[in-house]
């Protein structure tokens, strides 16, 4: 792992000129919610971007700015564009990202395509955020995020070990085979339905064998899914570190389309159309029953404190507890980003209910994080919030 003490280092000479200081992410994900976030903070933006790809940030949402650089459309000054996005990782480019000052906001798209090794041992571009946890969200990692939630004392659907263990509904975890980025899941209620199900995915070219032999099996949880965006400051020192700052829900094809039929019409699909894909493909925003709130703030206080215990300094910034809530509402965490989460973008520029009504404007996940680099460089403590 690259020192912190390297990067602090790095940071420290972005004081020379505050004023050049840009914030970067990788043109995916939701990079959208991150320029938008920068841009209200008054920093000028980097979309770090891959050919074929870059209409969006370099045409639809590039920004116009007046001739003393005010803002008057959209949010992406700067497009650059790479034949992959692991070329950010190339010496010349992380260098020209320093020349530039870029603070980098990791998202889900940057460990993808990128080697995480990488990312760990080579990439010098200051991240906002904990670098040092990203790794813990591939589930084949021995300390993945399921590793954390049971330190941390938190719930997590039960994991069965093998499929002919399989005595209720279960949800079968794994990547799909074509969408490397996407899920390969299907759930099943027997052993032979798991044997039914996989045979036909394999044989459809959504799965492969070598991902089903390490898939992860857990028992399903009936219920509505949140997704909690939240944030931890290291730098605050009067007022609660700990903030909540939307929820968001997903879209999933085709099991979006399944949940908009009929019975006996999903009674009738076959083939290809039998088994749903739960590929993301948009998400939406929501709200909790206030007296659960404060069960979403347990949860991620346990998750905080643990993240300092086990990846020093712990937690930095954005990151998402994705949960499902069964009939008695309790929650269980079935998956945890530590960095920006894949919703946010439900909230940028009109911020959510939450997060605006903690800071009293308009606060999304990418504002937030903005924020924290005005709110860090006003305190002198810009080393305490990069890694």
């Amino acid at each position: 792992m690259i020192s912190r003490k390297q990067i602090q280092e790095t940071v420290n000479q972005y004081y020379n000129n505050p004023d050049k200081i840009k914030i970067g992410t990788i043109a995916s994900h939701s990079g959208l919610d991150v320029c938008d976030g920068a841009v209200e903070e008054d920093f000028k933006t980097v979309a770090y971007c891959k050919k074929g790809r870059e209409q969006t940030y370099a045409t639809y949402f590039k920004a116009q700015r007046d001739s003393n650089g005010r803002l008057l459309r959209g949010i992406v000054d700067e497009a650059v564009v790479f034949n992959s996005f692991d070329e950010i990782l190339k010496p010349e480019n992380q260098q020209k990202a320093l020349d530039d000052s870029v603070l980098m906001v990791p998202n889900r798209s940057l460990t993808s395509y990128c080697s995480i090794d990488d990312i760990e041992d080579n990439f010098k571009v200051p991240m906002i955020g904990s670098r040092n946890m990203l790794r813990s969200e591939e589930r084949s990692e021995a300390q993945s995020y399921y590793w954390i939630l049971e330190k941390a004392g938190l719930p997590f659907p039960e994991k069965i070990d093998k499929p002919e263990d399989i005595d209720a509904l279960v949800m079968v975890k794994l990547p799909h085979a074509v969408k490397t980025l996407e899920r390969g899941f299907f759930s099943a209620a027997s052993y032979d339905e798991f044997v039914e199900k996989s045979d036909a995915l394999l044989k459809q070219g959504v799965i492969t064998e070598e991902a089903l032999k390490g898939a992860r099996i857990e028992r399903y949880i009936i219920g509505p899914v949140f997704n909690f965006d939240m944030f931890y400051s290291p730098i605050e020192e009067e007022m609660c570190p700990l903030e909540i700052l939307g929820v968001d829900w997903r879209f999933e094809t085709s099991l979006d389309g399944h949940t908009r039929l009929p019975a006996p019409q999903q009674m009738r699909l076959q083939g290809e159309q039998l088994t749903p894909e739960y590929t993301v493909c948009g998400h939406n925003s929501a709200t909790l029953r206030e007296s659960l709130l404060e069960n979403v703030f347990e949860m991620a206080e346990k998750f905080v404190e643990a993240s300092k215990k086990h990846y020093d300094p712990g937690i930095i910034g954005p990151f998402c507890l994705q949960t499902c809530v069964d009939k008695d509402l309790n929650f269980y965490i079935y998956d945890v980003a530590p960095r920006v989460g894949g919703g946010t973008n439900v909230h940028m520029s009109v911020g959510h209910p939450y997060g605006n009504t903690l800071w009293r404007k308009p606060m999304s996940t990418g504002r937030r994080v903005a924020y924290e680099v005005r709110r860090a460089l006003e305190k002198d403590r810009l080393e305490d919030i990069v890694t």
